[in-house]
């Protein structure tokens, strides 16, 4: 909006990162949500609460854990942008945080601008569909969708099947870095009496 920098600066194109060495390309273009309007605002709106409850919930004293949720998020993000020739991946970014959510939190009801209410674990879809009636592509949707799933599949799936295992193992400097050696007894964390968040995702768990 300042013009200081241009989107042109910050999209991902795999020929300038690797032949002209522009690295930053592969970090800048989860930074971009394009200009300031409802979409941003949209976007914003469920980045910042999504992966706020991911961190003091499920992630809670996991710090190490959630910063490899997002290089992994991110690394995967980054091979099917190859594929697919997307240039900026933060919106599907923020469909990985809320599919996780949402899968890790299934009996929470969702309340979908007053119009729809669904348990959580279809909220990514229902994103999805509101995207496309804002004539946005759903391609960036489904990639967040796929990326938070086969997370979700390795973390939360696979390691409780019968001959299944831990896959994902965050490495230990990540662990040396960010996790502290004692939690707080004495936290508590804030009450999430809206889990969806305003008007078009506010929620409560189902029997409470």
């Amino acid at each position: 909006q300042l013009e200081l920098i241009t989107p042109f600066q910050l999209y991902f194109n795999p020929e300038l990162i690797f032949k002209h060495f522009q690295v930053w390309r592969l970090i800048t273009n989860y930074l971009f949500f394009g200009p300031v309007g409802f979409n941003f605002l949209f976007n914003m709106i469920f980045l910042y609460r999504y992966c706020r409850m991911l961190e003091e919930g499920s992630f809670r004293g996991r710090t190490a854990d959630f910063v490899f949720m997002f290089l992994f998020g991110g690394f995967l993000m980054t091979l099917f942008g190859l594929l697919v020739n997307l240039v900026f991946l933060g919106q599907a970014f923020t469909i990985m945080l809320v599919y996780i959510w949402s899968r890790r939190n299934p009996y929470v009801r969702m309340n979908f601008f007053g119009l729809l209410i669904f348990q959580a674990p279809f909220l990514p879809w229902v994103l999805m569909g509101f995207s496309l009636l804002l004539g946005n592509s759903v391609i960036v949707d489904l990639l967040g969708i796929a990326v938070g799933h086969i997370y979700f599949f390795l973390e939360d799936v696979f390691p409780n099947q019968p001959g299944g295992g831990r896959l994902l193992r965050t490495p230990a400097l990540l662990k040396a870095i960010f996790d502290t050696p004692e939690d707080d007894p004495n936290y508590n964390p804030l009450p999430e009496e809206r889990p969806g968040g305003f008007a078009w995702g506010e929620g409560q768990r189902l029997g409470g």
